[in-house]
C-alpha cells in the first residue's frame, strides 16, 4: 500500500489515541489482537498505522479553509476553497526590524515599520490546485503553513477593499 500523506509520529498518534482504538474495533481488531500483532507482525501493524494516519490527515484536510505562512518579512494567508486556493500577502519592502515571526502587537509593528524607510505592500493572487486539494494542501503544512481560523485573511482582505 501506497501512502497518500505521511505516518503520524508517536506524539501525534498519542493524541489521537481513542480514534485509533475506534479505528482498530472497526476493523475488528481488539486490545488483545493488537499487542498479538505488534509483537508478531510489526509490518502489519506498521499498514495499520499508516492506513489510520491517512485517514487522519484526509478527515483533517477536508475541513481546511484557511492556512497562514510568516516568514520574517512576508505573511501570507490562504483561503482554501473546494476548486480554488486565493492568496492575500503582505510583504515589507525595504530594510525594517519588523518581523512577522515575532509576536508583536499592531501596535508595536507600526513602531518598528515607522522607524524604518520600508513600506507595506498587499498583494494578491489566486489559482486552481495543481493536483488534489488535499494533497496540495498537506505539501503546503508540510512546507511551514499553519491551520488557522482565517482572522488574519479576513483583515487583509477588509484592508483591500473586499467584503
Amino acid at each position: 500500500m501506497i501512502m497518500k500523506y505521511r505516518r503520524l509520529n508517536q506524539e501525534e498518534l498519542a493524541e489521537v489515541e481513542e480514534e485509533f482504538v475506534r479505528f482498530l474495533v472497526a476493523n475488528s481488531i481488539t486490545g488483545e489482537d493488537w499487542v498479538k500483532i505488534k509483537e508478531e507482525s510489526t509490518e502489519k501493524a506498521e499498514r495499520l498505522i499508516e492506513m489510520f494516519s491517512d485517514i487522519v490527515f484526509e478527515n483533517v484536510l477536508k475541513k481546511v479553509e484557511h492556512l497562514e505562512y510568516k516568514s520574517r518579512h512576508d505573511i501570507k494567508t490562504f483561503h482554501c476553497l473546494p476548486d480554488k486556493i486565493r492568496l492575500l500577502g503582505l510583504m515589507v519592502e525595504g530594510e525594517s526590524k519588523l518581523n512577522f515571526t515575532e509576536d508583536h502587537s499592531p501596535e508595536q509593528m507600526m513602531s518598528l515599520l515607522q522607524l524604518s524607510d520600508a513600506k507595506l505592500k498587499l498583494y494578491e493572487a489566486e489559482k486552481t490546485y495543481s493536483k488534489e486539494r488535499e494533497l496540495e494542501l498537506f505539501e503546503m503544512m508540510e512546507n511551514g503553513c499553519l491551520i488557522s481560523k482565517g482572522d488574519l485573511y479576513m483583515t487583509l482582505n477588509k484592508l483591500k477593499g473586499g467584503k
